[in-house]
């Protein structure tokens, strides 16, 4: 029985996430489990739990006496969101590489193939989300600065929906699968200038292709409220 739960609420989780990233439901739109229900033809179990998980994803907010709502995807935080992420993340990587041990760089590279194995599989996204910051993190493992560490953490998460629309929806899974590789590589060959300099390509690049992704989905959006 868990298991048809399971398939059942993720294809109540896809549809969802598909109808928010759209445009189909918009933003601050409450999202009422009866009438999600009736019209996904299933029971409210997979209902709540999909919401739940979207939830966790940043795309659905649950408010008091309002219940589950649609977030907002706001072009302006993406820019300042990665912009933050690229100068922090850089340094981070920099006064790590020196420090980085053979068993660290194991590591991300075993990292890196379960990055791989897990695509195509169900919850793709979410399993791929957690890996790929667990990757950067053992990148950044022997950079001595905590507080920075703690900052990039912070800025990932609120970063998490964007990321994972990225994966989703503009193509960044192939991308950044390619990108990954040869960053371990530099990491490896404790070259810092072109391993930095590929990480602000790596997040900055995802910034551009989030935020035209959003431009037509607010174009679009905009022409079927206009007909």
């Amino acid at each position: 029985m868990s298991i048809v739960y399971k398939t059942r609420t993720q294809l109540v989780v896809e549809t969802l996430r598909e109808k928010i990233l759209n445009g189909a439901i918009k933003a601050g739109q409450p999202l009422r489990q009866a009438a999600l229900a009736n019209e996904l033809n299933v029971s409210r179990i997979p209902i709540r739990e999909a919401l739940l998980q979207l939830e966790a994803e940043g795309l659905v907010a649950f408010e008091p006496h309002k219940g589950a709502t649609a977030t907002e995807l706001n072009i302006e935080q993406v820019d300042e969101l990665f912009e933050l992420r690229a100068m922090l993340e850089a340094e981070l990587l920099a006064a790590s590489i020196p420090n980085l041990s053979d068993e660290k760089l194991d590591e991300a590279t075993a990292i890196l193939t379960k990055l791989n194995q897990s695509l195509g599989k169900e919850n793709a996204a979410n399993t791929w989300s957690e890996l790929n910051s667990s990757y950067h993190n053992c990148l950044y493992s022997g950079a001595d600065r905590p507080q920075t560490k703690d900052l990039v953490n912070t800025l990932n998460k609120n970063a998490d929906r964007y990321i994972r629309m990225h994966l989703l929806w503009a193509g960044g899974i192939s991308k950044a699968e390619s990108e990954h590789n040869e960053l371990l590589a530099l990491c490896k060959q404790k070259n810092i200038e072109k391993a930095v300099a590929l990480m602000k390509q790596h997040i900055l690049g995802s910034r551009d292709e989030i935020k035209e992704f959003l431009y037509q989905r607010e174009k679009t959006t905009q022409q079927a409220s206009s007909n």
